[in-house]
């Protein structure tokens, strides 16, 4: 009998007893984390994002080759599990494409606390569609962690005019990644994890020739050591990261798993930019990260 989405809730459910989740959870915090505080480098050597794009796209091989082996290389190849693995795929990066070009048209101060609530629309669909529940104490949480996360992303504003453009093409990356999140926990339902991340590395090399068109060789590029091979280093922790929260969704809830680690990742990011860089946050971020650890310690019980 094939699984409908309210038994896809369930089971996660009863998975989320072994706390696997958590722990997939928790390592793609802390490498999401640490590679947050150190993907400006590349950039400010002379290596721009969206080469670091290509990049990243390329590391994904790594973890695809290690998933698939420990599967003894079975892949998904049904119809169903090649549309769905490609879906999840094409919105992450699509929507890390939009993002490149709506930050260069609009206020980052803006745009960051936008698109980094796409875990409402996560919980949304997982709540209405999937029939996910949780505790009064995790439910707290959540709503912290949803509170937590645009604070983590303030940005001090410019005095700068911006048309409304940005503002659309945000919504789009909110809603692409938002729905991405949802659709790689309702595919663990029926295909294997190591094939959800293969498409997902297929569909993310697929886009690099978007991203060498967005870029501009006319510039100084730095093809040295600080760049895209110190990039291909930081972007493996992006890749792996990925591959654990794959896992994550697979045994976890998603109200529960996709707040836990958007709020995480920007706090450790925070905390290692502060010792790298000697800065002191914005009194916005403190609290982000103060409500940060409240809500992950009350997710994780």
């Amino acid at each position: 009998m094939k699984e409908t989405l309210e038994d896809i809730g369930m089971d996660s459910a009863v998975r989320t007893g072994s706390r696997s989740w958590l722990v997939y959870a928790m390592i793609t915090t802390v490498f999401w984390g640490v590679w947050g505080a150190l993907i400006e480098l590349p950039e400010k050597a002379g290596f721009p994002a969206t080469l670091g794009y290509c990049v990243w796209a390329l590391t994904m091989l790594i973890p695809a080759f290690f998933a698939l082996r420990s599967n003894d290389w079975k892949l998904d190849t049904d119809r169903k599990a090649i549309i769905n693995g490609l879906v999840i795929g094409l919105l992450g990066c699509v929507g890390q494409i939009l993002l490149f070009h709506v930050l260069m048209i609009g206020p980052a101060y803006l745009v960051f606390p936008i698109i980094s609530l796409s875990p409402l629309l996560t919980i949304l669909m997982s709540y209405i569609l999937l029939k996910e529940r949780a505790s009064a104490r995790a439910w707290t949480g959540i709503i912290l962690a949803l509170i937590a996360i645009p604070l983590l992303s303030y940005q001090s504003p410019q005095n700068e005019s911006h048309g409304s453009a940005w503002i659309w093409l945000s919504l789009l990356v909110f809603v692409a990644w938002g729905a991405q999140a949802y659709f790689m926990k309702t595919a663990n339902g029926f295909m294997q994890t190591a094939s959800i991340f293969f498409y997902m590395t297929i569909s993310a090399i697929a886009i690099i020739p978007v991203a060498l068109a967005m870029t501009d060789f006319k510039q100084d590029i730095n093809w040295g050591l600080s760049g895209p091979y110190l990039a291909t280093l930081i972007q493996l922790l992006n890749a792996i990261g990925a591959l654990f929260l794959v896992y994550a969704f697979r045994y976890g809830k998603a109200i529960i798993v996709s707040p836990m680690t958007n709020a995480g990742a920007p706090m450790i990011t925070i905390i290692l930019s502060l010792i790298i860089y000697a800065t002191i946050p914005h009194p916005a971020i403190i609290g982000g990260m103060l409500l940060a650890i409240v809500a992950i310690f009350l997710m994780a019980e």
